[in-house]
């Protein structure tokens, strides 16, 4: 838990206060003031006798006991001050807006070890080095501007970036958005995202406590407790969206299988987040758009209506919202018609219900009012409104204030007319409502809102497998690719289908294989990584002579060491692997097989042990799925066989961790059956 003195403290001392508010230690110290912090408040500053006001203190040793000390003097003093600070002022509240610490150099590092050193030994919190400061109800503990109005049912926000704080709370702020907290981690050198947010989790009070939480992380060092406290936080009520940045990768290694390659370190962040059941965003915008979303009601339904008096931003969010798979129903009958003689002529509400540019107040009351009370294929309105300027149009904005209030589905104000009528939007903001100036913006966070899933189990049900042979296969088997046998053991121990197959090193034990397997048959070299880039595979093969002929062929290709003979079957060629990623686990992908793989690159992505529910929705979230349902009389495949591989793959990696990558490609599926025909099984003890 963190140290309450960072928290409520009673005292506060800024370290390098000063006259100058353009400098941090004095605009920290005008906000603390500013944001009337209710306890004592001390400064201390070399040069000054009275600093805004506050009577300095030339030297921290002679300060009396204090709880917080906000740090903005030179980095290569504050070990010795925190030193003093932690031991004889018994200080156990440290927020470090310095820089010059382990992001610059080797010895800044150094430097801040010494500091976290200090302040663990005291079991005191810390927050930065190299952070704008933290926001609570108790204190405006940052240098920087904005300072929003705290209110207990905001967002609370927790950035790796303060200048990252700083402009989503600009931007935010205007549109409605409210804060109850925010902390700017910095270096995270003690205090990381993934600590805030398990204090924020161990806090939890469903009475007093944000039910909404934004993440803006650069480096996820904690993945495990992230995962753990962003699913409690959402099983209690909150909804979550986050920014992970450093998405891209400088370069692409050389990967030695089709796993590898495909399951990069932000494939994992994904399968995390959708793990946690976290909203994940891809900008500032989006942040708060999804954030926006957040403060309405609940969503029950996928069907939207658009309520509009321009017809140009309703298309774009009639596309916006089709193509991120919501609904825009035609709305028609007795009760629409009723609703078009009370309009005016030109009118549509065919949905999108278009009241026309003269349309009026009174107008756009009763559409909601029917829209809420009539059709009932309808979950949801979006009503854009904007204006040209020629009149004021705040009864507009009222009524929508009230409908938004009191109407049995979610109201969503899209006003696009910010700057035009700049009075009635900020009249509106300061009745407690956001509202979106951008409608594709909205319909994409919408979309991503309502499908966003909840948190998966944490411990799920698996199939049972043979932990006895799993582990004796691994300890018998050395670092990198595993013989055949040893694959078809751990397959066989998993209960993972397989076909009957066969290694042979010379022509005649390849012939008997393939007639005992029975004609025709697949032959593939063992040894080269892509068999098929090197001649490796040949397909039906239907005779003892094609038998010789290709065995003698393929034994000469380069690195070959055996032949492996399965008999020739058929289906949806599949695809299923696995790869350690380092801090987060396992991740799990499936997706189309064989030559698929490489051209189409569809595949799905999560954190092993899968559920059964996590399975079949990685499976029916492939733009592919049409196949694996069958399309134009072929057979499909049973979804439900294919789950049931990737949940005996999470029960193998969890007996067998030392398994870094791994591809059962391809699997063949049919509605009967799904059958792994080749696999490659690499280990790193």
């Amino acid at each position: 838990m963190i140290h309450q003195a960072l928290l409520n403290p009673k005292s506060i001392v800024v370290v390098g206060g000063s006259n100058d508010v353009q400098k941090p230690g004095g605009a920290v110290l005008r906000n603390l003031i500013d944001g009337n912090f209710r306890g004592k408040l001390y400064v201390t500053n070399l040069k000054e006798v009275e600093v805004q006001g506050i009577r300095s203190v030339h030297d921290p040793a002679m300060l009396p006991c204090v709880d917080l000390a906000i740090m903005a003097i030179a980095a290569k003093y504050i070990p010795a001050t925190v030193e003093l600070l932690a031991h004889t002022k018994e200080t156990r509240g440290f927020i470090i807006l310095s820089a010059g610490f382990s992001e610059e150099s080797a010895e800044g590092r150094i430097l801040e070890k010494e500091i976290v050193d200090t302040i663990n030994a005291v079991g005191g919190s810390l927050i930065g080095p190299n952070c704008i400061g933290v926001l609570t109800p108790a204190y405006h503990g940052v240098f920087t501007q904005p300072i929003p109005t705290l209110d207990p049912r905001g967002c609370d926000f927790i950035s790796g970036s303060g200048a990252t704080a700083v402009f989503i709370m600009e931007a935010g702020i205007p549109k409605g958005l409210t804060f109850s907290q925010v902390f700017s981690v910095g270096n995270s050198a003690q205090l990381g995202v993934e600590e805030i947010l398990a204090h924020l989790d161990e806090s939890f009070d469903p009475h007093t406590s944000s039910r909404i939480k934004l993440l803006y992380i650069e480096t996820i060092s904690k993945p495990q407790m992230l995962l753990k406290h962003a699913a409690s936080l959402i099983r209690k009520g909150c909804r979550i969206a986050a920014i992970k940045a450093g998405s891209s990768e400088a370069g692409s290694r050389a990967a030695s299988s089709h796993t590898g390659a495909l399951a990069s370190p932000d494939v994992a962040v994904d399968a995390l987040f959708r793990k946690a059941g976290i909203v994940r965003c891809y900008g500032r915008e989006d942040l708060i758009s999804v954030a926006s979303v957040f403060t309405f009601p609940e969503l029950r339904g996928e069907n939207m209506a658009i309520i509009t008096h321009a017809g140009g931003p309703a298309v774009m969010l009639t596309d916006a919202l089709s193509n991120a798979g919501m609904q825009v129903p035609h709305i028609d009958g007795p009760d629409s018609r009723e609703l078009l003689s009370q309009l005016f002529p030109g009118s549509s509400v065919a949905n999108p219900i278009d009241f026309l540019a003269t349309g009026t107040a009174q107008q756009l009351g009763t559409i909601i009012d029917y829209t809420d009370q009539k059709f009932d294929n309808i979950d949801g309105m979006a009503v854009i409104f904007g204006t040209p300027g020629l009149t004021p149009v705040f009864d507009v904005y009222d009524l929508l204030d009230q409908r938004m209030k009191s109407a049995r589905k979610p109201v969503y104000p899209i006003l696009p007319s910010g700057l035009t009528a700049h009075k009635e939007v900020k009249e509106f903001i300061r009745k407690g409502n956001a509202f979106f100036p951008d409608e594709v913006l909205f319909g994409n966070a919408l979309a991503r809102v309502y499908h966003a899933s909840g948190p998966a189990p944490t411990d799920p049900e698996l199939p049972a497998v043979d932990l006895e042979k799993i582990r004796d296969i691994i300890d018998n088997s050395s670092d990198g690719y595993i013989s055949p046998a040893a694959i078809q053991g751990l397959m066989d121990a998993c209960g993972i289908p397989r076909a009957g197959e066969a290694v042979v090193t010379t022509v005649d034990d390849a012939i008997k294989s393939a007639s005992k397997l029975g004609f025709p048959v697949v032959m593939k070299v063992v040894g080269p990584i892509h068999k098929s880039d090197v001649g490796g595979v040949a397909l039906n093969v239907k005779d003892a002579e094609g038998v010789a002929r290709e065995f003698n062929r393929m034994i000469g290709i380069k690195d070959t060491t055996a032949i492996l003979i399965q008999p020739m079957l058929s289906g949806v060629e599949l695809f299923i692997g696995a790869k350690f990623e380092p801090s987060f686990g396992h991740l799990i992908l499936c997706g189309l097989g064989g030559i698929f793989i490489e051209v189409l690159k569809d595949v799905a992505a999560g954190l092993s042990p899968l559920s059964r529910e996590e399975a079949i929705a990685m499976i029916r979230s492939l733009k592919s799925y049409k196949i694996i349902e069958g399309v134009r009389g072929q057979e499909g495949v049973n979804e439900e066989l294919f789950a049931d591989v990737m949940q005996r793959l999470s029960a193998l990696l969890i007996a067998a961790p030392e398994i870094i990558e791994l591809d059962f490609n391809p699997l063949l599926g049919k509605m009967d059956r799904v059958v792994a025909v080749d696999a490659r099984i690499c280990l790193k003890k």
